[in-house]
């Protein structure tokens, strides 16, 4: 080597002509491993080319197996389908041979005729709407006994002298007819309207009866609060159904005033027995037309809330008697076919009100609003009176019973 450096162990620096012959060795390596490294990659390409075709068929092959072992699973679930409907097959193949071992038997037996089976069929409804009734008439007659609805003050007829109707109350307060409502304190009629709606209330759910006009009461529970008054959804037969709003069911202090003269402390209501003296028989005026009118329109309300409820349960009651509500209450309570027909048991009503129900709303309110004013305050024979303002006491006979009163000797215008 001509370059000193070149010489020493170290060499660390190389000369131009060094590193010229080192790059020529380089790259005569280089291009001999290049002809080998292309001679085994032809030498490869070769030898797959001739591995391809079998490569190919295992793929083919694997492909194949994975479907054989899908359709494998398959046909698995579908035996297992079919053994579930076979057995569903044969029960029910057994149960239609049951049902037709039982309908050969059926045959082979007699027919009774489909008269007896019908007759056999009313009788048993007929028992059972009579063992309804029966319940019904247990029920009313202790609801009759706990709010002690009774007429007191009468006369039986006896020695062929016409008897006399008395006062009927309801918890010892008596329930005035319309025109005599003004000779009552406000806490009085208040009281007996609340007696009265909570009997009617409990009478009509034991019955079964859905009356045309509808009790809310204020506190939105039954018996909280006052009462009012309104129609339900109803038919036009009767005039009534168009009476939709709620008219209070109740007076207040603020609509009734007593008279400066001589007007009765509301702290003492009338006694339930002995009526109010001519010459205050008028105290309690009412201040306020709208209020009476609208009061006067629920109490009218309620007059046809108890008329229809008789004629379900075979009462008719007259326009001139319509008045006497705890009369006609009592009158249904001891009709004989109490309990027999209702909205919710066979034999069904028809909605209120059907056509055979001849009273008319219109009618009952303009005879329930008749001023008393118009009238003479006398109570003799002469004095005019509206159908259902003032009770007719003293002019009514009333029908004598087989039993219930005691014949005496001495008898005044009390009971005997």
């Amino acid at each position: 080597m001509e370059c000193k450096n070149c010489e020493l162990r170290q060499r660390q620096f190389y000369c131009e002509n060094c590193l010229r012959a080192h790059l020529r060795d380089f790259r005569l390596q280089t291009q001999h491993f290049t002809s080998d490294r292309d001679e085994q990659v032809a030498k490869a390409s070769k030898a797959l080319l001739a591995v391809e075709p079998a490569r190919l068929i295992r793929a083919t092959l694997a492909r194949s197996q994975e479907r054989v072992e899908e359709l494998l699973d398959g046909l698995a679930k579908l035996k297992r389908d079919n053994e579930s409907k076979r057995d569903a097959l044969r029960s029910m193949r057994e149960n239609l041979a049951t049902r037709r071992r039982t309908l050969s038997a059926a045959k082979l037996l007699p027919t009774p005729p489909l008269e007896y089976s019908t007759a056999k069929e009313t009788q048993e409804l007929m028992a059972l709407s009579n063992t309804l009734s029966r319940a019904r008439s247990g029920l009313v007659q202790e609801l009759v006994e706990v709010f002690n609805v009774v007429e007191v003050g009468g006369r039986p007829p006896i020695g062929g002298r016409a008897g006399t109707k008395g006062e009927w109350t309801i918890g010892d307060l008596i329930l005035p007819v319309p025109g005599d409502i003004r000779r009552y304190p406000p806490d009085h009629i208040n009281a007996v309207i609340t007696h009265t709606v909570h009997f009617l209330g409990l009478l009509t759910f034991y019955l079964g009866i859905k009356l045309p006009f509808e009790i809310q009461w204020s506190g939105k529970r039954f018996g909280v609060g006052q009462p009012w008054i309104g129609a339900c959804k109803g038919t036009e037969s009767g005039s009534w159904a168009k009476w939709s709003a709620k008219h209070p069911l109740h007076l207040s202090s603020s609509n009734l005033s007593s008279s400066p003269s001589s007007s009765p402390s509301p702290s003492s209501p009338p006694s339930p027995t002995t009526p109010l003296p001519a010459s205050i028989s008028d105290s309690y005026t009412e201040t306020s037309p709208s209020s009476q009118k609208s009061f006067t329109t629920a109490f009218a309300m309620l007059l046809y809330n108890v008329c229809y409820l008789a004629h379900t349960q075979s009462v008719e009651i007259p326009l001139s008697q319509a008045g006497d509500v705890l009369s006609n209450l009592w009158a249904v309570c001891c009709s004989p076919d109490l309990g027999r027909r209702s909205h919710e048991t066979t034999p069904l009503l028809a909605p209120p009100t059907p056509t055979s129900f001849q009273l008319d709303f219109a009618q009952l309110l303009q005879a329930t609003t008749a001023s008393p004013a118009s009238r003479p305050r006398g109570r003799g024979p002469g004095a005019r009176q509206s159908p259902i303002v003032r009770s007719p006491r003293r002019q009514e006979r009333i029908p004598e019973e087989e039993e219930g009163w005691d014949l005496v000797d001495d008898v005044g215008d009390g009971f005997g």
